[in-house]
């Protein structure tokens, strides 16, 4: 099978492999869609802390597939599927408290598994979910950074009628502007980076979009930081209100640091609440919200390639100066299930 392989930082190709050999309770899924982002550019470039990855590796996290050898319990062949990327152990205090995010044991397809960008993955069958037809593969890919959204908004428990204000206008920013609607905020204005990026904001939901940080007004009771930059996190903790709540889910890179206002912190009664990845139960979250018809993140998709246009897929990535969403490869043909 084909599959899109950094050996090591800086080496990455489309090489022919061994297809996976099914285990037991494991199911064979044939990807449809892969999504790229940030994380995986900083796999091929090797700038991720390398406890995280496993190489020669397969990238590959945000994706959707179709079942093409099930196990018991699981979903039947023929089944559209999409499958969490944390391998939880399922025995530490973590998970059995229900932080699966913070296993004990870090396993992760597309890090220290091989991921999906590839013509065929083995994935344990607990982690696997099904899609309903109604569900394109589009807003399949995007369960991953979705979920990701999901549980930093569901730490924040925001009230409803809360003014909210998200910092970033990339992926996981204009999820936030999708996702949080369903606390029944009072407005939500996404502040951003780039002017070209104002109509996916506006289709995410938002009711307004900014680029000057100066022309917010007044202070809102949940501020998103999504931008994964210092300026960003000081934007968000000058932005939140007295007795609301800054959620930082961007990585800002190893060693980073924002200056941290204590007084006003403090006499402002603010909760600064740090969210890491996602859990199994948001992640069911986001694919029951899905496949009642409740959200859909097709909007979002701006870029589609062929795996075997990979090259073009990162320039695009990393260089793109228009409207730019989420950069898929297109891997199998959904009819082919």
């Amino acid at each position: 099978m084909k599959a899109l392989v950094v050996a090591a930082p800086g080496d990455i190709s489309l090489l022919d492999l061994d297809a996976p050999t099914k285990r037991p309770a494991e199911v064979i899924v044939k990807p449809v869609l892969v999504g790229l982002c940030g994380t995986d550019l900083e796999i091929i470039d090797g700038s991720i802390d390398q406890a995280y990855v496993r190489m020669p590796l397969t990238i590959g996290h945000e994706w959707a597939g179709i079942v093409v050898d099930s196990a018991p319990g699981a979903p039947v062949v023929g089944t559209r599927v999409v499958v969490e990327g944390i391998i939880a152990c399922g025995d530490c205090p973590e998970c059995l408290n229900g932080d699966t995010n913070r296993c004990l044991t870090y396993d992760e397809l597309g890090f220290t598994r091989p991921g999906a960008a590839a013509e065929l993955i083995a994935v344990p069958a607990a982690l696997v979910h099904s899609l309903d037809d109604a569900v394109s593969f589009e807003s399949g890919v995007l369960v991953e950074p979705a979920a990701v959204v999901y549980r930093a908004i569901d730490r924040a428990r925001p009230v409803a009628g809360t003014r909210v204000l998200i910092v970033g206008d990339g992926t996981v920013g204009l999820l936030a502007a999708t996702l949080v609607r369903n606390w029944s905020p009072a407005s939500v204005h996404v502040l951003g980076a780039r002017a070209a990026q104002r109509p996916l904001a506006m289709a995410a939901g938002a009711d307004a979009f900014l680029t000057d940080p100066t022309a917010l007004e007044g202070t809102y009771g949940l501020v998103i930081e999504a931008a994964g930059v210092v300026a960003a996190a000081e934007t968000a903790l000058a932005s939140v209100a007295r007795g609301g709540t800054v959620v930082l889910v961007g990585l800002a890179g190893t060693g980073a640091v924002a200056g941290l206002p204590i007084d006003d912190i403090v006499n402002g009664d603010v909760s600064v609440v740090g969210s890491f990845s996602y859990t199994s139960r948001a992640w069911q979250s986001v694919v029951d919200l899905l496949n009642a018809g409740r959200v859909s993140f097709d909007f979002l998709v701006t870029h589609r390639f062929a795996l075997g246009d990979w090259e073009s897929a990162i320039s695009t990535l990393r260089h793109s100066d228009g409207v730019r969403g989420k950069v898929l490869l297109r891997v199998g043909d959904p009819q082919d299930g």
